[in-house]
């Protein structure tokens, strides 16, 4: 039987919702829900600073969060796996960037991010060589878990397309504050919950809201495209949610830093809402 080719996402379980394998490894949901915020903010830096288009990062944002749904962050360095699905995005979307190139970023980033001091990371360093190991590693497990199946269908051309429909395309705030929705959204589980045209119309619908701006509704416009109310009302509570704590600059990286902030911290972690749906 010939093998059809899908242009749809693959989207969780339910039991993938409710169980992803961190919660399994006795990691709390906020905490989780922190790191992978923590991971997407760093892999959009580093992405800016390597010159790359948008669609690489954020194809590698939606890799980030689908490989933490099969994978736990006890087992698999959130370093070394957002290194890797930037690495690998940069490849898919064929604007590669050196290993090295990559590293260096990273290590910049994140040092930045921590209030760290900032010195050159020495190429043959020891910790230079853990970097680039781990890397490589973590680009071979996004792989293997994943099943090979790393296409990413973004809903960027459908949110303008949308908004032509809507007659909102000059509107002077509802068409780049849905798109910044959309970014912000990477930061979330939302690209691996629902397909493009709902996460879109989830923009667009948080948007007009929040510019006090009437849509149509009989018939309801999110019907002609496909999406639902109350799958947007979700998707809208989970972008507005990102805006209601900053992130800890303490968050760890590394199977060790995990290891040892959950041993160690006595800090309650925020009241930041889980990523199940």
């Amino acid at each position: 039987m010939a093998t059809k080719l899908s242009l749809t996402n693959p989207l969780l379980t339910p039991e993938q919702w409710s169980q992803p394998p961190s919660r399994i490894a006795k990691v709390p949901a906020p905490l989780e829900t922190q790191i992978r915020h923590f991971a997407c903010e760093l892999i959009e830096a580093a992405g800016i600073l390597l010159s790359l288009p948008q669609v690489a990062m954020a194809t590698a944002q939606v890799l980030l969060q689908r490989f933490y749904y099969v994978a736990s962050i006890t087992q698999f360095s959130v370093r070394d796996t957002m290194m890797a699905c930037l690495f690998l995005a940069s490849k898919l979307e064929e604007c590669p960037r050196k290993v090295k190139d990559i590293i260096n970023v990273f290590d910049y980033v994140v040092k930045r991010r921590r209030n760290l001091l900032i010195t050159p990371l020495e190429m043959f360093s020891q910790a230079f060589y853990e970097m680039k190991n781990g890397l490589i590693i973590a680009e071979l497990q996004l792989l293997k878990q994943l099943g090979f199946n790393v296409q990413v269908q973004l809903p960027y051309g459908l949110l303008v397309t949308y908004l032509q429909c809507l007659g909102l395309v000059h509107h002077p705030q509802i068409p780049q504050l849905a798109w910044n929705y959309l970014n912000d959204a990477l930061r979330t589980c939302v690209y691996v919950c629902y397909q493009p045209p709902t996460i879109a119309s989830a923009a667009i619908f948080l948007a007009a809201r929040q510019c006090q701006c009437k849509l149509p509704t009989q018939p309801p416009w999110w019907t002609v495209f496909d999406a639902n109310l109350d799958d947007m009302i979700y998707i809208s509570g989970h972008i507005l949610s990102l805006y209601e704590t900053p992130l800890p600059t303490n968050i760890p990286l590394t199977c060790e830093e995990l290891e040892s902030y959950l041993e160690n911290v006595q800090a309650p972690l925020s009241n930041s809402p889980s990523d199940q749906v």
